[in-house]
């Protein structure tokens, strides 16, 4: 049998990123890496009796996005204790949305606390990641290596100036700027920004009815199965660098 593919999630015992790993779970021949929080909490442990192929694993791993080492430390606890050596494919899942202020309204701490998860998360993951991501190059050299971004349509400049989000929308424009800027600087590497639509999961939820709306417009499924179609498909040539819509489309800043 050829190699396995390596995946990996962050993020993953909740909302999109549950709905992705049940996705990946049913293809053959995979590992599937989760990051979470707390590997023995209840929803954690609940993605190991998720339906999966036979020949398809998954393994948990703790992982705290708050925290710049922990990406590094996680990343040693998946080459030394799973004999992981390389990743076909990283996705940033992790990310908060806590408050919804206007600028004039805006505490700094909580500026500092969505900067820390939604933007150093991400870059620290890379930074962590990268070798084994390199790595796949020759374990699986018909993969492209992809790492994905989870972006936000929030953080677009165009549009949206009426709706306070001066925590948790600034993040994801300058997610924007690392996806871009990556994908300038690594030129073996298939790296994009997703976005995945208003979805109805506890986070987008939450934003509803800081608007005054009872959910958001997006189910999971819907969101999940075109970020799954995105991934499947992106090419350097056409999502490299770029904000990728769930639907495939692409998209402005």
């Amino acid at each position: 049998m050829s190699p396995p593919t390596n995946l990996l999630i962050t993020g993953a015992n909740r909302g999109i990123g549950l709905g992705l790993i049940k996705k990946y779970l049913e293809l053959p021949n995979h590992n599937i890496i989760a990051f979470v929080r707390d590997p023995s909490s209840g929803s954690s442990q609940a993605l190991k009796t998720l339906k999966r192929d036979l020949t398809t694993n998954i393994i948990l791993i703790p992982y705290d996005a708050s925290v710049w080492d922990s990406a590094a430390q996680a990343v040693k606890i998946l080459t030394a204790e799973h004999n992981i050596t390389h990743l076909n494919t990283v996705i940033a899942n992790a990310g908060i949305a806590k408050i919804y202020p206007f600028i004039r309204d805006v505490n700094p701490a909580d500026i500092r606390e969505h900067f820390e998860i939604n933007v150093l998360g991400p870059v620290a993951l890379f930074q962590a990641t990268r070798d084994l991501l390199h790595a796949s190059l020759e374990a699986t050299p018909e993969k492209k290596p992809i790492y994905a971004f989870m972006g936000s349509g929030a953080g677009l400049l165009e549009g949206g100036l009426d709706v306070p989000s001066a925590a948790y929308a600034p993040t994801k424009t300058m997610l924007n700027w690392y996806g871009m800027k990556l994908h300038g600087e690594e030129e073996w590497l298939v790296t994009f920004i997703i976005d995945p639509g208003w979805v109805r999961t506890d986070m987008g939820n939450a934003g509803a009815h800081a608007f005054g709306m009872e959910q958001a417009n997006l189910e999971v499924e819907e969101s999940v199965d075109g970020i799954f179609e995105v991934v499947k498909g992106a090419t350097r040539e056409r999502e490299g660098g770029r904000l990728v819509e769930y639907t495939g489309r692409i998209e402005g800043w």
